[in-house]
């Protein structure tokens, strides 16, 4: 079977074969129980866990006390939130963020509002970019948390998340970033940063599904989401994934290597996709900011074109429209309506994630590709 060129790596990364290297003996040879301290196998195994801590640590900028395992930035961001807000109801019910936010924080939102906090969702800009004046001119004195995602799945765009974090502090409040395209890509340092809580997912840094960790600032007031044995220093009950938390743990190693040859080259590569589709496609819209943006990902809109005859056409190379959570609505993204994108135009984008085995070759014939693709559907939609 001939794979096509995958262009989908912000919905997930293949599992480095370093990463994998590193955490198959965890299964079979060192399978032991991380919290069963009287013996080798789990202490062995804790060993593991202590070690892969310091390396997310250390692409962090963070201390190793202050990361809790999890089964992914879903369940991160579900403690962050849900847990902020129980642990502060004394104070006010107030919770700020952007309606650009994965669903992970958005479902979450709708969520506690069931519950009676009160949300306010900024609005951004054509270029899905929110300032530090509107976070503020938002803030109440009832505002607990504010959430607001490092770089957009969809779009790539950056938020100025210091400068966010720095101005939520000064009013007293906390705050969280789901970082989780971030991590791996953008040079992160919390503890030169105001940040409090922040997200993130092993697959998406070439680490395997089912793993995550939620970064929480020392003294940050927390009500644990899963009871049973007070794992994780009490924030987060449940026996540790010791495969996954050492995969991960190379995984940041990985990236915290790489990270300052690989984020000029992947600019390189998809500036040169731009190049190549807009050359013959001059009305082709870049969606998102191009200034403040990842290195590997473009969101390209498509005038004149039906969106899902589109997606089904690029059969030779593996793209998608919008965040993999959401790819069974047929609603528009809410991302792209969120930046003043039609309907018709938000569904005949496309996202281009690209990551670390992507090649030149691989961006020369994907351009082709599309180009072939989006002539016969702009010819038959015209008949």
């Amino acid at each position: 079977m001939q794979y096509p060129i995958y262009l989908d790596h912000n919905a997930t990364t293949p599992v480095d074969p370093r990463v994998l290297e590193t955490m198959l003996p965890y299964f079979t040879q060192h399978f032991g129980n991380a919290a069963s301290r009287t013996h080798v196998f789990g202490l062995k195994a804790e060993d593991a866990v202590a070690h892969a801590r310091q390396q997310l640590a250390d692409l962090l900028g963070a201390s190793p006390v202050e990361l809790v395992f999890t089964g992914g930035a879903t369940e991160s961001i579900n403690l962050a939130l849900k847990g902020v807000f129980e642990a502060n109801q004394h104070r006010g019910n107030h919770i700020i963020t952007v309606q650009t936010e994965h669903k992970a924080v958005l479902d979450v939102c709708e969520h506690l509002a069931q519950l009676g906090a009160d949300i306010t969702y900024l609005q951004p800009d054509a270029d899905g970019l929110i300032t530090p004046e509107q976070v503020t001119a938002a803030m109440t004195p009832a505002t607990v948390l504010v959430s607001v995602m490092w770089a957009n799945n969809e779009t790539g765009t950056i938020q100025p998340i210091a400068a966010i974090a720095e101005r939520v502090h000064d009013q007293g409040a906390l705050f969280h970033t789901d970082a989780t395209q971030a991590v791996g890509k953008l040079p992160i340092d919390l503890g030169q940063t105001k940040i409090d809580l922040l997200s993130l997912s092993g697959h998406k840094l070439y680490a395997p599904k089912g793993i995550g960790a939620l970064y929480v600032r020392k003294k940050t007031p927390l009500i644990a989401q899963q009871d049973g044995g007070r794992h994780e220093r009490g924030r987060r009950s449940g026996t540790l994934n010791v495969p996954g938390i050492v995969a991960l743990g190379k995984a940041a190693e990985l990236a915290q290597a790489a990270m300052a040859t690989e984020a000029p080259r992947l600019a390189v590569l998809r500036d040169r996709l731009e190049r190549g589709i807009l050359a013959h496609f001059p009305d082709v819209r870049i969606n998102g900011s191009q200034m403040h943006r990842l290195p590997n990902t473009t969101n390209l809109a498509f005038p004149n074109v039906d969106g899902e005859a589109l997606l089904m056409s690029l059969n030779e190379i593996a793209v998608s429209n919008g965040s993999a959570c959401t790819a069974a609505s047929t609603d528009p993204s809410h991302v792209l309506k969120a930046l003043g994108l039609s309907d018709d135009l938000a569904y005949a984008s496309v996202r281009f994630s690209l990551g670390r085995h992507t090649t030149e070759a691989d961006i020369d014939k994907a351009i082709q590709h599309v180009i072939s693709v989006v002539e016969q559907r702009s010819v038959s939609l015209l008949k």
